[in-house]
């Protein structure tokens, strides 16, 4: 399997330090138009998390973008350390460009600790060797896909992505959608950098799930999509992550 692309994704969240909890993040030469907003969250709990011990891991984030982003232009990130418990700890990021906000992040992090655990069945799907990898469904659908589809396809190819009915990029149906997904690559064994990589993923395929059981997809010309506000919850991900 190439390394390239988790080498290149690694590398997104090598945020330069600016000293007094501010850090600054910067976008790939393919990123088009528009700044991808799972960028903006991973890049922003990665600079969130240097600011907090390292055997407090993050449990949950929640934020809002405000703004559109540019990805000519670098990310600032500043951090406020919101308290600093026995057990818990919580931090507030804000992501600037130019002087203007266009995104802001509240993280929790927690002293590893004993706790319950309970998880629902996963559903039934397809392995994920029996589907096409994104780079042939690239190949296949050319020619039939909006350019804002195409660049996001392009973009998923940094990920081992597979789509158990990918025919519904072209005709949505109202069944939703399931789909396996990556890094491309070997990781090193960080559970910071995969929270960071499992909050970049998280942000590729929520509004199709959301649009699809309508019948419509996120390409769809006679509609408008862009995340608004983002949450996601961290488990224990270091091995399942990291494979």
């Amino acid at each position: 399997m190439d390394d390239a692309p988790a080498s290149n994704l690694i590398a997104l969240f090598d945020l330069e330090n600016l000293g007094e909890d501010r850090f600054r993040g910067h976008s790939p030469a393919s990123s088009g138009r528009h700044l991808y907003g799972g960028q903006v969250v991973a890049q922003a709990l990665v600079a969130a998390t240097r600011t907090v011990p390292a055997d407090r891991p993050a449990h949950s984030l929640h934020a809002y973008f405000v703004l559109a982003g540019d990805p000519q232009i670098p990310i600032d990130f500043a951090v406020e350390r919101i308290r600093d418990g026995r057990s818990f700890t919580t931090r507030r990021c804000v992501a600037t460009q130019q002087g203007r906000t266009i995104f802001s992040l509240e993280a929790s992090y927690q002293l590893r600790e004993e706790g319950f655990e309970h998880a629902a069945a996963m559903p039934q799907a397809p392995d994920p060797e029996s589907l096409e990898p994104i780079n042939d469904l690239v190949e296949r659908f050319r020619g039939f896909l909006p350019t804002p589809a195409e660049h996001w396809m392009q973009r998923a190819c940094a990920l081992d992505m597979r789509i158990v009915a990918p025919e519904t990029l072209v005709a949505p149906n109202r069944l939703g959608q399931f789909i396996w997904f990556r890094v491309q690559g070997p990781l090193p064994n960080d559970e910071a950098l995969h929270a960071a990589l499992l909050a970049y993923l998280s942000d590729m395929t929520l509004l199709n799930t959301a649009l699809i059981v309508h019948g419509r997809n996120i390409f769809d010309p006679k509609i408008k999509v862009a995340s608004l506000d983002h949450a996601l919850w961290l488990g224990s991900i270091t091995n399942r992550i990291g494979r």
